[in-house]
């Protein structure tokens, strides 16, 4: 559509100078005006601001003239006719994507909030359509929004510190807020803010300065991250055990086929009976080829590499692991 708006605004100057060119020359090669003179006729009979002609007119300039005036009336009126219609096109545009958009966020349920469409933001953003999760991204600098727009991404323009902003990212009916703006007195506002509006919103914040995460955490803030700390800690792992460090940056959601995914599966999905088995009983590994490594018990304790005998309770969750095509299979196994 944009295209189509460029090209008729391209075809409408292109007659503007033809018309301009065309009695300019006209002035000067017919009747002999000098370049000046020609210009100045030219301007004010475009224009038709009723300004005095340089010299009285003879018949045939006035005839010219005349046939000038009326060429460029209809050629300036398309011009504005143009020009306007585009603006008014693109404005409505504009005006008709937020509300798509606004709808489709107004629809969402427990969904996730990131603030802050930065690197961080970008990351967060990128790992929750891996794993096919709905998102809103609150983002205050429109040229962001619009450089990021053609991304599938449900982009909310504002403040994200603002109780109106957080309310039109639906904020009462998500699950969880991804605080990642780059300043950390940012983040401690938008997490007051946010804990104020729903108290059961899960909220993870981004911190730069080691005395931020107290604050965060006493602000609201269920799990604060330091980029720039986890970043440090990577490097000097490894020199210290890097094979291990390598084998767990291959834990990941990307669906490579040399990748190894970790993934966590309520007890409802395996269970879905409601009984509470052992997870021998499971036989994930035959069923699945994944493999358990961990057990998060209904009192949010993790337990690593959980005995075979262990039994499921509810409201737990197993964290398993396995190759992608083994981790699809789980899915679909369980329906997860």
């Amino acid at each position: 559509m944009s295209r189509i708006f460029r090209s008729s605004i391209l075809r409408a100057i292109l007659l503007l100078l033809l018309v301009f060119f065309a009695g300019m020359l006209g002035f000067v090669v017919i009747y002999d005006y000098t370049w000046v003179d020609a210009i100045y006729m030219t301007i004010i009979t475009i224009t038709t601001v009723g300004f005095g002609e340089v010299h009285p007119l003879s018949p045939s300039e006035k005839i010219f003239t005349s046939g000038l005036i009326l060429s460029s009336i209809f050629i300036v009126g398309y011009a504005i006719k143009e020009v306007s219609e585009h603006m008014l096109s693109r404005n409505n545009i504009g005006n008709l994507r937020k509300k798509k958009v606004q709808n489709k966020i107004d629809n969402l349920q427990h969904h996730i909030i990131v603030c802050g469409y930065g690197r961080n933001g970008r990351q967060a953003a990128q790992k929750l359509q891996a794993y096919n999760k709905p998102f809103v991204v609150v983002e205050m600098n429109e040229d962001v929004i619009e450089r990021f727009s053609e991304d599938n991404v449900l982009f909310v323009h504002g403040n994200a510190d603002e109780d109106e902003t957080l309310n039109r990212a639906g904020i009462e009916k998500a699950a969880t807020l991804i605080c990642a703006l780059p300043s950390d007195a940012d983040n401690l506002f938008v997490v007051l803010s946010a804990r104020q509006i729903n108290q059961n919103l899960r909220i993870i914040s981004r911190a730069t300065e080691e005395t931020s995460y107290k604050k965060l955490k006493l602000a609201g803030a269920d799990n604060v991250i330091m980029p720039d700390r986890i970043g440090g800690d990577h490097m000097a792992s490894l020199v210290v055990v890097p094979d291990l460090v390598e084998f767990l940056d291959n834990l990941t959601v990307s669906g490579e086929e040399d990748s190894i995914n970790v993934e966590q599966i309520a007890f409802e999905k395996v269970c879905a009976n409601g009984a509470e088995v052992a997870i021998t009983d499971l036989d994930l590994r035959k069923n699945t080829g994944c493999s358990i490594i961990g057990y998060k018990t209904p009192e949010a304790e993790y337990i690593v590499n959980p005995e075979p005998t262990t039994i499921l309770k509810k409201g737990s969750k197993l964290i398993v692991i396995g190759r992608p095509n083994q981790i699809e299979k789980l899915k679909q196994y369980y329906n997860v």
